[in-house]
């Protein structure tokens, strides 16, 4: 294959760049080949130029916009969703500036593409209250709620993405006098976090019943002995929701994702006034600037700190007869 050419580049960043000089986990360079997958299919659909056809100058900035554009009108997606589309075209083409000088000026007329502004959206999270009725559900003598209750726990204890839950096995689950879970997230970190006694009793008799002691196995399965998927959890967690949510109409008005329990562990510590820093190492951000937006974001931390550096405006109280006396005769003497 030519090493000039579109399709050889293409095939060198998803064998060797993204996966051996980045690092990049198999979920990011799957996301990644599907954005492309897409790309190409509409290329050859709606350009009419078959993937072994493209050359540079056919990545132009009006048919990346026509792309996005595509992808919103004809597959649903949200603002969110296109500028992650964009995020994995973008770093393609970055590569590719410093691979391949000819192709320099497309690769930056494909990065002049702009990120669509999107509407900030409310976090969903979940009250001290609302987390406690929602663990309170699952009857822990039947086998699927006991593995329905571990998942949730963990998802909330741990303040695990979602995608790092699914990939936990029964050796990142450490039990000693603290007992810790290992889990692996983005750019092939790894991080322990503590688990407390609790819910390291709900995951010990989770794994006794459920035989979870094959160490590289995944911990959570289906009924089919498969692993969980995001769906699968996400239905979990919905099916409790709404349970909850008739029994107790006035809680739970916003949608729950599994982010959600992420989410509200953040919130919840930092109500209980836990350091940002801690928080950071919990949920595995890099700069504490990210997770500063819980602390933004949380009414309760807000209406604190304002109580506590708001200046006093209460009203002064009245003058006495004795106080108004002394004024008097001190105005008659020196005015």
């Amino acid at each position: 294959m030519n090493k000039d050419t579109f399709p050889y580049h293409l095939t060198k960043y998803f064998a060797e760049y993204l996966p051996v000089q980045t690092g990049a986990s198999p979920n990011t360079v799957r996301s990644y080949r599907d954005v492309f997958v897409q790309l190409m299919e509409y290329y050859k659909s709606e350009c009419r130029l078959p993937p072994e056809k493209l050359e540079y100058k056919d990545f132009t900035a009006a048919r990346i916009e026509g792309f996005l554009a595509y992808l919103e009108s004809e597959r649903g997606i949200g603002i969110s969703t296109r500028n992650q589309r964009l995020a994995a075209i973008h770093a393609f083409f970055r590569y590719l500036q410093y691979r391949d000088p000819a192709g320099f000026g497309q690769c930056a007329e494909v990065l002049s593409v702009p990120f669509k502004k999107a509407p900030v959206k409310p976090m969903n999270y979940m009250s001290v209250e609302e987390t406690r009725l929602l663990f309170s559900i699952p009857d822990q003598k039947e086998d699927a709620q006991l593995r329905d209750l571990t998942v949730m726990v963990l998802l909330y204890e741990t303040g695990a993405r979602v995608q790092e839950l699914i990939d936990l096995c029964p050796r990142n689950i450490r039990f000693s006098s603290t007992v810790v879970a290992e889990l692996h997230g983005k750019g092939n970190k790894t991080r322990p976090v503590p688990v407390n006694a609790d819910a390291a009793a709900i995951v010990r008799s989770y794994i006794r019943r459920y035989s979870r002691t094959d160490a590289d196995e995944p911990l959570f399965v289906n009924r089919n002995g498969e692993k969980l998927t995001r769906a699968g959890i996400q239905y979990i967690i919905d099916k409790y929701v709404s349970t909850a949510r008739a029994r107790h109409p006035d809680l739970f008005r916003d949608r729950i994702t599994n982010h959600s329990f992420r989410h509200s562990k953040a919130m919840h510590l930092l109500e209980a006034g836990v350091n940002l820093v801690y928080i950071r190492d919990l949920l595995g951000h890099t700069s504490v600037v990210t997770t500063e937006i819980y602390a933004k974001t949380n009414p309760k931390v807000k209406e604190e700190q304002l109580k506590k550096h708001s200046a006093s405006v209460a009203t002064a109280k009245k003058y006495n007869k004795k106080e108004k006396e002394d004024l008097i005769d001190w105005l008659k003497k020196n005015l």
